[in-house]
């Protein structure tokens, strides 16, 4: 009997790993706009674009408020902000500007999505900040930072699917895949552990929090894609 469970878990566990490969491309559902330069989408489609980045914001001022370490892209906020003496909230605004210059290469046309992205999340950096938790134990900074990882996933899921154009962090990423074929998952991770490493040299602070989420932020948000696309049609 153990060995039955034992050989149903793995199985399960595969069947796990097995969607990361799966998620090559960004689904379509029937709530998704069918072209991403679309100035008059439907409400609904406006409705979960704005929640997704919410929540895309909402996850990684989580990992902000853990002090565990922060996101990458937020580590070169940091950095950024040091020597710029601005908040991480204009940081992230003038950077998120600023990777909108690398989607000309990759061919990449913003959308409402694209210019929601960078104000949303901006201020949701600054706003929700104070209100959430700062845990002194470090398992608990550990588990915010993962749930922060989890939920920054599920608001990629949402607003990629919307399909109004992604953020300039998400456009990069599947501009990037578009070009190589290689899995989301792959594309994601390996931007964002570039991306912790020039925000450190500029002096941005990296944690455990910080490697946890370059290493597990392409698989959330390859699980946040499968868990929209099959659950909200």
């Amino acid at each position: 009997m153990r060995e039955k469970k034992w050989v149903k878990a793995t199985l399960k566990m595969l069947s796990f790993f097995k969607i990361f490969k799966l998620i090559k491309k960004i689904p379509k559902n029937s709530w998704s706009s069918k072209k991403p330069l679309n100035f008059k989408p439907k409400i609904k489609t406006l409705l979960f674009l704005i929640f997704g980045l919410f929540l895309f914001g909402l996850g990684e001022t989580l990992l902000l408020a853990s002090s565990a370490g922060v996101s990458p892209w937020t580590v070169l906020a940091q950095g950024i902000s040091i020597h710029a003496s601005i908040s991480i909230g204009w940081s992230t605004f003038w950077l998120s500007l600023a990777v909108l210059l690398l989607w000309i290469p990759l061919k990449q046309k913003p959308g409402i999505g694209t210019i929601l992205n960078v104000i949303i999340i901006a201020l949701v950096f600054d706003y929700t900040l104070p209100y959430l938790p700062n845990p002194e134990n470090y398992g608990f900074k550990v588990l915010q930072v993962i749930i922060g990882v989890l939920i920054t996933g599920l608001g990629s899921g949402f607003y990629l699917i919307a399909n109004l154009g992604p953020g300039p962090r998400d456009g990069l990423m599947t501009g990037v895949q578009r070009i190589t074929k290689k899995p989301i998952a792959l594309v994601r991770g390996t931007i964002e552990v570039g991306v912790v490493f020039f925000g450190w040299l500029l002096g941005g602070t990296a944690g455990l929090g910080t490697i946890i989420f370059a290493l597990g932020i392409g698989p959330a948000v390859a699980l946040g894609i499968y868990f929209v696309n099959k659950n909200f049609k």
